[in-house]
């Protein structure tokens, strides 16, 4: 909320003086209670200014009530709080840093929390964090395994004395460092382990965690923000006009005051000419005096309705968009909702339009479309066919196989059983059995698609834990079970995922990633067929599909050995932990061995292109963000209309800064050379024309 019942009338008052007009006629009811200065009794103008500042003051008001209402609400939401052993209903406002909360299914997360242990066999919990980043994919978040094992014994939770070292309370949603002192050992807190406020439970009974950041220390809050007092381009238009007005009254009182000199220097000591003000004033003071009440008779020059109209006009345009059937979309029952009544001004005046790709101009429903296998290419239209149940029962419907990789897979070629099982293994997917049928809930669309991809060919992940992971070999007619060592996250950073995994007493590192992220870390003797996969993932880029490659390793006992040594120590480092980790993956993901690749659809959704081209026409210029190959980004760009065959494309690719500028540099230079070579011809036709 903005206002208080105590500081609502002067912040209101002081925000509503700001604007000129309301500023200027509180001056003149200040002169106009003046007898002296003043034929007009004051009350004609305050009457009409006391008016707009109770309509405005309303219309704030009603605002700042339904905020506050909103407030109320979600503070005196009750949540279960283990006190004296037992939980008990508190309402939000009361939890404190140190609570034990319980949380069942569908509740929304009241704190920052540290997952202490849940309801899932595996105690996985599922997040919706739809009101924290937009993003309505299911989260996994799990707690420590040292946690686990209190379960749902209320008593050893209450009597959990664990001590949380972690960060200030700051906003970074998604990055937390922490580290949990327990029992005489340190473990490492990260992202995975928390929960944040705004969260909500989902898929999963219920969940203990322990509150580290409560109130306006979470990082839900930390990036609300103050509300602040916001001023739309109109309002400062209208300001600047009044200002205007303002200024061309002050000229008409300057001649007003050389007329009344005039006049007094020559007929005011005539007893003849009968005078407003006494004549003991010499005529420069009356001459003073009169600018002000010439400043009353000439206020109507300053329109002190016009705010009041140009609420009422907004308040009008913004239920017309809430009332406009064309923006209503049907499959979710959503109208359009003006939020606030200048929407429509502000909307009118955007010249730029800033969009990322996934999720926004596309349908964010990935499906595997083409693979590269030991350069071999698969996927291709004239090759692919419904899939088999006769063999592979977990097959879906809707999918398309590749029937000569199906064959192979059915031969247990070696080559395509290491491809599909870096898909079956690397990912943070996690499977569930719904109504009878296996399914398989992803925090990302791309995970979904790979891991249905090894599905349908054979290689289906049956069961997973925190520390294991069973794939249903069904060529082969065998389950294997693999031990998790080690999950090496994806970051925006590394652009890459692994995952150490131990299966008959080897160890193997699987690797998928952007190839820029992968082929530096290649090895040269064992990394054959890369030239061959390159064309085919330049192909893939160029038909506007994503694509990522795919890698393993094997690992010594001894080597990873000594690696686990170094991770652990920079898994629970305060300082720098992000930078420690990279490092330290870094040097495990060297001397890969290239499988393959893989090639994802994303299509786009319905209405972008022409949306595109529309706004190309209100000479709205849109920027498009996108971390696919350059060929993907151009094809994508055509395909939604943002280029244009007519259109000539310049490529800015260096790997510095200073390169990137100076490129910018030269490109600009080239573009402006083109246009005054454009603006010549234009103006030789023109003088041929005439001729």
């Amino acid at each position: 909320s903005k206002y208080n019942v105590i500081t609502f009338l002067p912040l209101n008052l002081f925000e509503q003086f700001l604007r000129v007009a309301n500023f200027y006629f509180l001056i003149l009811v200040i002169l106009q209670s003046i007898p002296t200065l003043s034929s007009v009794p004051f009350y004609s103008t305050l009457l009409p200014l006391v008016l707009v500042l109770v309509i405005t003051a309303l219309k704030d008001a009603h605002d700042d009530i339904k905020r506050h209402i909103s407030d109320y609400q979600i503070n005196n939401r009750s949540v279960y709080v283990l006190k004296d052993g037992i939980k008990q209903a508190v309402k939000w406002k009361n939890v404190r840093v140190g609570d034990i909360l319980r949380l069942e299914r569908n509740d929304f997360v009241t704190a920052d929390l540290m997952l202490l242990s849940s309801s899932e066999p595996s105690n996985l919990v599922y997040i919706d964090t739809a009101e924290l980043d937009g993003e309505t994919n299911l989260k996994v978040r799990q707690p420590l395994p040292q946690t686990t094992e209190l379960s749902d014994n209320e008593a050893q939770l209450f009597n959990f004395n664990g001590c949380i070292e972690c960060e200030p309370p700051n906003n970074r949603l998604h990055k937390f460092v922490g580290k949990l002192a327990w029992k005489g050992k340190s473990y490492a807190l990260d992202n995975s382990n928390v929960l944040l406020r705004g969260c909500r439970l989902r898929n999963t009974k219920w969940m203990y965690g322990l509150v580290i950041y409560a109130g306006h220390d979470t990082k839900l809050v930390q990036n609300s923000g103050r509300t602040r007092f916001k001023r739309t381009h109109l309002d400062q238009t209208v300001n600047n006009l009044v200002l205007l007005i303002i200024l061309f009254l002050c000229f008409l009182l300057f001649c007003c005051f050389l007329g009344s000199l005039i006049f007094e220097m020559l007929y005011g000591t005539n007893p003849a000419v009968e005078t407003f003000l006494p004549r003991e004033y010499h005529p420069l003071v009356t001459a003073l005096l009169q600018i002000f009440s010439n400043m009353i008779v000439l206020n109507t020059f300053v329109p002190i309705s016009l705010y009041v109209s140009v609420e009422a006009i907004r308040l009008g345009l913004s239920l017309l968009i809430n009332w406009d059937k064309k923006m209503y979309y049907e499959p979710n029952d959503v109208p359009a909702i003006a939020r606030t009544t200048t929407l429509n001004e502000e909307l009118g005046q955007i010249e730029y339009v800033f969009t990322d790709k996934t999720g926004t101009l596309t349908e964010n429903i990935m499906t595997f479309s083409k693979c590269s296998i030991s350069g071999n290419k698969y996927g291709d239209m004239t090759d692919m066919s419904a899939p088999s149940t006769d063999w592979n029962e977990f097959a879906d419907e809707d999918f398309s196989c590749d029937h000569r990789l199906v064959s192979r897979c059915k031969e247990r070629e070696a080559d395509c059983e290491e491809f599909f099982k870096v898909l079956c293994l690397c990912h943070t997917v996690l499977p569930a059995v719904e109504n009878g049928k296996l399914v398989y809930n992803a925090q990302s669309p791309d995970e979904a698609a790979l891991i249905s991809a090894a599905k349908n060919y054979g290689f289906v992940l049956k069961d997973r834990s925190p520390f294991t992971m069973t794939v249903d070999m069904l060529a082969r007619g065998t389950k294997m079970d693999y031990e998790v060592l080690n999950i090496l996250d994806f970051s925006s950073e590394r652009k890459r995922m692994s995952v150490i995994v131990k299966s008959e007493d080897k160890i193997t590192l699987y690797c998928k990633g952007a190839d820029c992220a992968i082929i530096p870390r290649l090895s040269k003797a064992t990394s054959r067929n890369l030239h061959t996969t390159q064309e085919h993932l330049t192909e893939y880029a160029r038909e506007g599909l994503r694509t990522l490659m795919i890698a393993k390793k094997d690992i010594c006992e001894e080597d990873y050995g000594k690696w686990l040594e170094e991770y652990l120590r920079a898994s629970i480092a305060q300082t720098d932990r992000d930078y420690k980790l990279g490092l330290v993956y870094n040097k495990i993901e060297q001397g890969l061995t290239l499988l393959g690749a893989t090639a994802i659809e994303d299509k786009l959704q319905d209405g972008v292109p022409d949306t595109i081209a529309n706004l190309a026409k209100a000479n709205i210029k849109v920027w498009m963000i996108t971390g696919d190959q350059l060929d993907t980004a151009v094809n994508i760009g055509f395909s939604c209309k943002l280029l244009t065959e007519t259109m000539k494309i310049f490529v800015i690719n260096e790997d510095t800064q200073q390169e990137a500028v100076k490129a910018l540099c030269n490109t600009r230079k080239d573009i402006l050379s083109a246009l005054e070579k454009k603006a010549e011809e234009c103006d030789l036709e023109r003088t041929g024309g005439e001729r």
